[in-house]
C-alpha cells in the first residue's frame, strides 16, 4: 500500500461472517452506500461505495468501526472490519454487545496494537487456537519487509482459513475507487434504501429463523428491546452529538432493533 501519496487512498472493507441473505437487512438499515458480495462459505464482504470519512470530518477508522458494532449488535454473526488510511491501517471484530477488539500499525508496518488484542481477535473468531494463532502472531512483531498492507493481507490470508474467500481483484490497501470499480465488475450488490418498513420487515424474515427467533415473542422479547433501547438511544444522541456517522448508525441500529422485539406480535399480525 502506498500510504503516503495521499489520503484518498483512506479505504474499508466490512467482512461478515453469515451468508449475504443474512447481512442484506441489517446493512440496509445503516442507510450508507455499500455493495455486497458473497465472500466464500457462510461469509459476507461489504466494499463502501462512498467515502464518508471525507466529508465527515471522521477517520476511516472511526467510520467502519461504528458500521461493524451497528452490524454485529443487530445479529448473531460478527464482523471484521479492515482499514487503512496515508498513516495507518488495521482492524476492528465487532461481536454482539462485547468490546470491540483492534489492532493498528503504521503505514511502514510497525504494529502499534496489543498482543492479547489479536489472540482475542482469533477466540472470538472460533479460529484454531494453535494454527491460526501461530500464523497470526508474526504480524504483532517488527519486519522491516511488511508494510502495512501487506499485514492486512496478512490477515486475509489467515481467515481464508475459515472459509473466507474474497471476490477476486477486492483486496485491501487498495483506494475505496478502485475496490467500488471492482467489486460492481464481479457482480457486487448495490444496496437500496426501501424504506423502513420493507426494511424491517426483511429483518423480521431472517432473524425470525435465525437462532434469535425464540427470544422475539413474550418476555424475553420485552427484556431483550427494553435492552436494546437502554444502550441506543444514548448512543445516538452521542453519535450525533459529537457528528459521529458510523457510531450515530449504531445507536439507530439498536433503537430500530429494541422497537422492533418490542413491536414484533403487532408487526407481525400485520
Amino acid at each position: 500500500m502506498n500510504a503516503t501519496s495521499g489520503p484518498h487512498l483512506a479505504g474499508a472493507l466490512l467482512l461478515c461472517r453469515a451468508e449475504p441473505p443474512a447481512v442484506r437487512p441489517p446493512a440496509q438499515l445503516l442507510r450508507e452506500q455499500l455493495l455486497l458480495a458473497s465472500a466464500g462459505t457462510e461469509w459476507t464482504v461489504l466494499v463502501p461505495e462512498g467515502k464518508p470519512w471525507l466529508h465527515g470530518g471522521e477517520p476511516v477508522e472511526q467510520v467502519v468501526t461504528g458500521w461493524a458494532t451497528a452490524l454485529a449488535v443487530s445479529a448473531s454473526w460478527p464482523v471484521v472490519a479492515l482499514w487503512w488510511d496515508r498513516d495507518r491501517a488495521g482492524l476492528t471484530l465487532a461481536a454482539g454487545f462485547r468490546r470491540t477488539v483492534g489492532y493498528t500499525w503504521l503505514a511502514d508496518g510497525t504494529p502499534v496494537g496489543e498482543d492479547e488484542a489479536m489472540r482475542t481477535f482469533a477466540a472470538r473468531l472460533a479460529l484454531d487456537p494453535v494454527l491460526d494463532v501461530q500464523a497470526l502472531e508474526p504480524l504483532t512483531e517488527p519486519d522491516p519487509a511488511a508494510d502495512a498492507h501487506a499485514r492486512l493481507v496478512g490477515v486475509v490470508a489467515v481467515l481464508t482459513r475459515a472459509g473466507l474467500a474474497l471476490p477476486t481483484g477486492i483486496v485491501p490497501g487498495e483506494s475505496a475507487d478502485r475496490l467500488r470499480s471492482v467489486a460492481l465488475a464481479q457482480g457486487a450488490e448495490q444496496l437500496e434504501w426501501a424504506g423502513w418498513r420493507d426494511a424491517v420487515r426483511a429483518e423480521l424474515d431472517v432473524v425470525e429463523e435465525g437462532p434469535l427467533g425464540p427470544y422475539l415473542r413474550g418476555p424475553r422479547a420485552r427484556v431483550l428491546g427494553g435492552a436494546q433501547l437502554l444502550v441506543g438511544i444514548p448512543l445516538l444522541v452521542w453519535g450525533a452529538g459529537r457528528r459521529s456517522g458510523g457510531w450515530a448508525a449504531a445507536g439507530a441500529l439498536l433503537v430500530a432493533h429494541g422497537a422492533l422485539e418490542l413491536a414484533y406480535d403487532r408487526l407481525r399480525e400485520r
